[in-house]
């Protein structure tokens, strides 16, 4: 590999030098990081209730260790989370933070393990790591704090500013988590860097999601004189037939560079009240994923309008579409400092970097909010998340450890990368 294009600037940033990079991937030790990985995943922070005390303290210990600055902040005692900060001192370089989460979903029926849930078991022939979380999300939290801490013990000096969020409540949200440090003014930084289980390809952003409760009212009667009322049930057949037929082609159709397309899935429906009584009421939560350029009122009301024409010909039927949540895409600019930052470190390592957009919703969206480049990247395979037998290559760790590690260098490092 051609190391002299690894050198040039990451936008306001210094590029990888080589020697620095190497200086700071020899602390990188494989066995920490492992052993730092399976201690976490052996720490049962379920949301809910979403405890992540234990999970926060081994993070805070392992960073404050090697000179990070440390607080914890939170609204409850119970969901702390950690900013950890390194460098700055001068002031008026740039600030990256790192975000990622250590709450993890239930286990479900743990007959369904062949694993320990939370026994961090690492099975050395497979290279994996299992258990709960050991993806999703603490493959990227060790990789992380493990990045920060090789950069601290290097003594690499920062022009700009390193910044470990480790939070809570990701799984249910982030209110209490990324958007409380970041709502709350907690964390202010320039470009953020969310770690998940991205397979170590960079995600400019994720879709959005939209949830919109479609109601077809009818007439109740007696089920034995069903000419005497107005059946919502078969009403909203007619609702659901013309949004498969009309409106899911038309989504399909939407496609952007780097995201799956538009989506919608009718995902709970009910109605009736008695297996004798002719049904008045019936309603569906359609679940819309939705692209950059797509924005939730506009969805519902696309909605709507296909219900509504649906049930336009019957006598007595009328719908209604209400919006019940609603959040946009994300997505930044690869170019952008933090995303050249990014695709020299994967070139460094001898990759090409791969662009792609992330499919569900992660902690980005609070940063992005706040007019931050956010892009996502970490290790694992998403289709691993919230199963059994979750599982991490001990490889893709290592790897990600590597890359948060140079891409911090890419960006923060001295002035002088000959220093």
């Amino acid at each position: 590999m051609d190391r002299e294009g690894t050198q040039q600037g990451a936008g306001d940033g210094p590029g990888i030098d080589p020697a620095l990079a190497e200086r700071v991937l020899r602390e990188i030790d494989a066995g920490e990081a492992i052993g730092f990985l399976q201690a976490l995943v052996r720490v049962p922070s379920v949301n809910p209730p979403g405890d992540v005390r234990a999970a926060i303290a081994l993070c805070r210990e392992k960073l404050a260790g090697v000179g990070f600055e440390t607080r914890v902040v939170g609204a409850t005692e119970e969901l702390p989370n950690l900013i950890a900060t390194l460098g700055g001192g001068s002031g008026g370089g740039p600030r990256l933070a790192f975000n990622a989460h250590v709450d993890v979903v239930p286990i479900g029926e743990e007959a369904a393990w062949t694993h320990a849930p939370f026994g961090g078991e690492l099975v050395e022939a497979e290279g994996r790591v299992y258990g709960r979380g050991a993806g999703d999300d603490k493959a990227s939290v060790t990789a992380q704090v493990m990045a920060g801490v090789a950069l601290a013990r290097a003594g690499v000096p920062l022009r700009g500013t390193l910044i470990v969020t480790t939070v809570a409540d990701e799984e249910t949200g982030g209110r209490l988590g990324a958007g409380y440090i970041v709502e709350g003014g907690h964390v202010e930084a320039d470009y953020a860097i969310v770690g998940e289980q991205t397979r170590g390809e960079i995600c400019v952003g994720e879709r959005g999601g939209v949830g919109v409760v479609v109601t077809v009212y009818g007439a109740t009667g007696h089920a034995a004189t069903p000419w005497k009322g107005v059946n919502a049930i078969e009403g909203m057949a007619r609702v659901i037939t013309a949004l498969r037929e009309e409106l899911w082609p038309r989504l399909a159709a939407r496609t952007h560079q780097y995201f799956p397309p538009s989506t919608a899935t009718i995902s709970t429906i009910e109605g009736g009240v008695k297996t004798n009584v002719i049904p008045d009421r019936c309603a569906i939560h359609v679940d819309r994923r939705i692209i950059p350029g797509e924005e939730p009122e506009a969805v519902a009301a696309e909605i709507r309008e296909v219900a509504e024409r649906a049930v336009a010909g019957v006598p007595g039927l009328r719908v209604e579409a209400t919006l019940r949540a609603g959040r946009r895409a994300i997505e930044s600019d690869p170019d952008s400092p933090v995303g050249r930052a990014l695709q020299e470190a994967i070139r460094f390592l001898g990759k090409e970097p791969v662009l792609t957009g992330f499919f569900a919703a992660t902690d980005g969206r609070h940063f992005a909010a706040k007019g931050i480049p956010t892009l996502i990247l970490g290790p694992g395979d998403p289709s691993t998340a919230h199963t059994p037998d979750e599982w991490v290559g001990v490889d893709e760790v290592l790897e990600a450890t590597k890359l948060y590690a140079l891409a911090a260098l890419a960006l923060l490092g001295p002035p002088d990368a000959a220093g």
